[in-house]
């Protein structure tokens, strides 16, 4: 549904009209770079990505190190347990996205934080194979509930700020990314300070715990109770009800009206679920996430081979953390203005498969790190690409009052297929290097060959995917 144009970008229109047409083009190319500055509530979601990311990453990258060297854990039962938090976050996202279509972000977003601390607090103490398992499951479903609330948010809140202003909403979904990055590269950074102050992995659950205490305390003072543009959607549905149900009766109308949203409900996911260009986005998109879960898999094993110890692992995610925050802005403003989302798309999962290829072409060496090092380069340069253009054509593929859903179920197709080839790719640990690495090259290749099936744009929203690409 569109929403009524505010009256102040419409204002300046009259003052331009008359300009000369050098002018208007000089004024159009600086228009996107002027406009890109976030609105209130799109600085709000920035900083809440920036400090949940914090609080995650202070602990995520030693999971692995934690279940296989402190709790003895097989290595195929870390690939699954880390599969199960993937499943139980990204799986679970349509939930969280179905309940932000419901009652809006506010809540899911709270009970999201509230359940985030519970669990890194349990898995701070968690001693035996089923409560890591548990509590593991309960930090991943947290993250279920946040995530799609912010990130669908954030999207609505791009289209919106692309049609104000004329900025590509790819460009400001950048900096939500580079935000949330931003907080992946202090959190390693916090978590590894505990760990050589001896802290040990249960001061880095402790850790993130409080940065979530911070977020729940930052929400529930400073998040809208409402969205007054949804509101005003809601109101607007409801007038037309009232004309439809005009000489039906009060008796009659109410039911009807019941009826009436339980049926949209279900149509909701039907649409979704049956929107084909949407399920090949899911699934290309699969194939990154898949590629992307192996830094918490693969390159702990590969750091450890190569060094005998995972002391440097926090650095390398630092490195990919860092490598966001300082170029994920002008690399999407210039893909962006240049390239449509689709080719960028395509073109990030090749280079994610690149990072995989290069892993054994790159000598060990004195260098012990640089195989490593070149996965999460490429890995991050094929992210950057991929990750904003993904998420910017989600709101051109599915109507308007379903984006909380499909945000959820891009991120819920990703987790199933984590799932189901986490327990895969940590049995291939013990393959010869060459196989597994060609075998993880193989999965994002294969998302990039749905990914090129994809439309540029369809029907009416062919325009507005247009506008993605800048």
């Amino acid at each position: 549904m569109n929403r009524p144009e505010p009256a102040r970008t419409d204002a300046p229109e009259p003052a331009n009209a008359g300009a000369p047409a050098g002018a208007l083009s000089k004024e159009k190319r600086r228009r996107p770079r002027l406009a890109s500055a976030p609105t209130p509530y799109l600085r709000l979601l920035t900083v809440t990505q920036f400090a949940f990311n914090t609080g995650f990453y202070a602990v995520l990258p030693y999971l692995a190190t934690h279940l296989g060297s402190g709790l003895g854990m097989a290595g195929w039962l870390v690939g699954l347990v880390l599969g199960l938090r993937t499943f139980s976050q990204q799986g679970l996202f349509v939930v969280g996205g179905a309940l932000t279509d419901r009652y809006g972000p506010r809540p899911v977003v709270l009970a999201g934080c509230a359940l985030r601390i519970t669990g890194f607090g349990w898995l701070a103490f968690a001693g035996s194979t089923a409560t890591v398992i548990a509590a593991v499951l309960l930090i991943g479903f947290a993250a279920a509930l946040f995530s799609p609330a912010v990130e669908s948010e954030a999207a609505r809140e791009a289209v919106r700020h692309e049609r104000d202003t004329g900025a590509p909403r790819a460009h400001v979904l950048a900096l939500f990314s580079a935000a949330g990055q931003a907080g992946a590269f202090i959190g390693p950074l916090l978590g590894s300070l505990l760990l050589l102050l001896g802290g040990g992995f249960r001061a880095a659950c402790l850790a993130g715990a409080v940065v979530f205490v911070g977020v729940l305390a930052g929400h529930a003072r400073l998040m809208p109770h409402a969205d007054p543009v949804r509101e005003q959607e809601r109101e607007q549905e409801r007038e037309r009800e009232r004309e439809r149900d005009q000489g039906s009766g009060r008796a009659q109308a109410a039911p009807g009206t019941v009826t009436r949203a339980a049926q949209r409900g279900r149509s909701s996911w039907r649409v979704v679920f049956t929107n084909r260009p949407f399920l090949l986005l899911c699934l290309a998109y699969s194939g990154y996430l898949v590629s992307y879960n192996q830094l918490y898999l693969s390159l702990p094993v590969e750091v450890e081979r190569a060094t005998g110890s995972g002391a440097a692992l926090g650095w390398l995610f630092a490195l990919s953390s860092l490598l966001v925050v300082v170029a994920q802005v002008p690399l999407t403003r210039f893909s962006a203005q240049r390239i449509a989302p689709r080719t960028a798309l395509v073109t990030g999962l090749a280079v994610v498969a690149a990072g995989f290829a290069a892993v054994p072409l790159t000598p060990a060496g004195p260098g012990g790190l640089l195989p490593g090092a070149a996965l999460v380069v490429l890995l991050t340069l094929g992210q950057m690409l991929l990750v904003p253009a993904a998420r910017g054509l989600v709101p051109d593929l599915v109507e308007d009052r379903q984006l909380g859903l499909a945000t959820g179920a891009l991120s819920s197709v990703s987790g199933i297929a984590v799932l189901a080839g986490s327990a895969a790719t940590g049995a291939l640990l013990d393959a010869p290097a060459p196989v597994r690495w060609a075998v993880l090259a193989a999965v994002p290749l294969a998302g990039a060959a749905l990914a090129f099936t994809l439309p540029v744009g369809r029907g009416g929203k062919e325009q507005g995917t247009r506008a993605v690409a800048g």
